[in-house]
């Protein structure tokens, strides 16, 4: 029976940048990059899961905000479910202690690193959006 993986990943949004993290070495997809997150405990919400997870790999506390969109990807180990959110960051500064590297991207630099497969259409989702916001801000007021 295949293996079904349910998690959650924060799009952590600072001064119009896109936090990326990258795996590290001895986890599955390592180099991979990705949005930080985990798995959802027994009796957490998703966004309640997602809070936890940040603070454990990065140290920062984040506000979950709008779910962006929900994906899934069969791997090699198992089918992974994946739900990203809008996150913003309330306090701390990214320290690795899972990951072995975080850039912060503008949306338009997302695709100039490796995703892992099940992050690639938030990623492109996230595109969409800041484009979509950007021809709004652009737009005169009346």
């Amino acid at each position: 029976m295949t293996r079904r993986i349910i998690v959650v990943g924060a799009v952590i949004v600072s001064e119009g940048r896109v936090l990326a993290a990258r795996r590290g070495p001895g986890r599955s997809l390592p180099g991979a990059w990705e949005f930080p997150g985990g798995k959802i405990e027994d009796g957490e919400s998703p966004q309640e899961a997602l809070a936890r997870e940040v603070l454990e790999e990065l140290r920062i506390a984040i506000r979950v905000g709008d779910k962006i969109i929900t994906t899934t990807h069969e791997y090699e180990f198992g089918v992974v479910t994946l739900t990203t959110y809008y996150c913003e960051p309330l306090s701390g500064v990214p320290q690795l202690t899972e990951h072995s590297a975080v850039r912060w991207l503008a949306p338009d630099e997302l695709p100039s690193v490796e995703w892992a497969p099940a992050d690639v259409p938030a990623v492109e989702r996230i595109r969409s959006d800041f484009t979509l916001n950007e021809s709004c801000d652009d737009r005169e007021t009346p």
